[in-house]
């Protein structure tokens, strides 16, 4: 049986208590502007009017999946465990972000079709080599999804063990943005042609090809349409661990940084589990897949940055954390109009 999150809505009787502190601060009403609401929402997260961010870490989840074999991506599948490998060795995007922002880096085997080796920074959680491709059948069992979905609660917990109370996910897994596009149609009952986009580079021969593909793919699914038979049927290994990530971050009251088009599906898909999930998420971009900004919308979510990005691996969270950075420090750093004997002029 798939583990059962409690996630609550963070309490909102210490909400008038935040904004009246915000509101005392030495600048006109709400000229800070998302930085204000950005307080708020941890306030509210953390349950304090002095709220800290403290030790936060970056976790990539990578797994392969079985429909690559259909061309549905530019890049071949054995990118996956070369790009872990540069993961590991620094030199990947989010390698720099992390130290540029101060995140701890860590990358989870979720299901990599590759033997990897021991590394510090490696966490292995291997549930199979690859998942199963989804236009023949489930890319997953039912047990291999639960165990998923744990082992995303597991790492977080790891992280909590060390302090960390911001996180962000991120994800490596070449034809992952297939899976996502089909729980975005599948989830939000959106035409399949709306939530396929370029991946990592298609042209317009290779979106036709891709989307044609999924299209297949989805025609010959037959189950019952729920969150977990989306997620056990067309998902990722490390899709359905961000999902479980997600769900036990903000079950502990953790904020989640969401990155992209894939950790936003996650999110949607957490979302469906336990709708309170949102109440704890942090949408730090809006990236350059096609029908992100449309699950943006959907969500209800203002992404912090609009950057262009389309890279991953959690790169527009860690880019987005300075400014909720800036949201904390100006709650708790700046004086009020009484303790700086400055006139309240507004």
């Amino acid at each position: 049986m798939m583990r059962k999150f409690t996630v609550h809505e963070p309490d909102q009787a210490i909400r008038p208590a935040l904004q009246k502190k915000i509101d005392s601060l030495t600048k006109p009403l709400g000229s800070l502007g998302r930085l204000e609401k950005l307080a708020v929402q941890v306030g509210l997260i953390q349950q304090t009017l002095s709220p800290e961010l403290k030790e936060p870490y970056n976790i990539v989840f990578a797994g392969d999946h079985g429909i690559a074999e259909e061309g549905v991506s530019l890049s071949p599948k054995e990118v996956t465990a070369q790009m872990i490998l540069n993961f590991l060795r620094g030199g990947a995007g989010i390698n720099f972000l992390c130290r540029q922002h101060g995140f701890r880096l860590k990358v989870v085997d979720a299901g990599v079709d590759a033997d990897l080796p021991e590394a510090e920074d490696l966490i292995s959680m291997k549930i199979r080599k690859g998942t199963r491709n989804y236009l023949d059948g489930p890319a997953m069992t039912t047990e291999e999804m639960e165990r998923a979905i744990e082992c995303g609660a597991q790492i977080v917990d790891k992280c909590r063990e060390e302090g960390c109370n911001v996180i962000s996910f991120g994800e490596m897994g070449i034809a992952n943005t297939s899976a996502s596009s089909l729980w975005m149609s599948c989830l939000t009952d959106t035409p399949l042609e709306e939530c396929v986009g370029a991946g990592c580079g298609l042209g317009s021969a290779g979106v036709r090809r891709k989307c044609h593909v999924l299209k297949q793919a989805l025609k010959n699914y037959s189950g019952d349409r729920s969150v977990e038979d989306i997620m056990r049927y067309f998902g990722g290994y490390e899709m359905v661990m961000a999902v479980g990530a997600m769900l036990r971050a903000a079950e502990t009251g953790m904020v989640v940084l969401v990155d992209g088009f894939i950790m936003t599906n996650c999110m949607l898909a957490a979302s469906k589990i336990a709708p309170e999930v949102l109440h704890y998420a942090v949408f730090g971009h809006r990236g350059d897949e096609a029908a992100h900004g449309r699950l943006l919308q959907m969500l209800g979510a203002e992404p912090l940055l609009d950057l262009g990005l389309r890279l991953g691996e959690g790169t527009g969270a860690v880019c987005a954390y300075p400014i909720l950075d800036s949201a904390v420090r100006m709650i708790n750093e700046m004086a009020t109009f009484e303790q700086a004997s400055v006139t309240q002029y507004f």
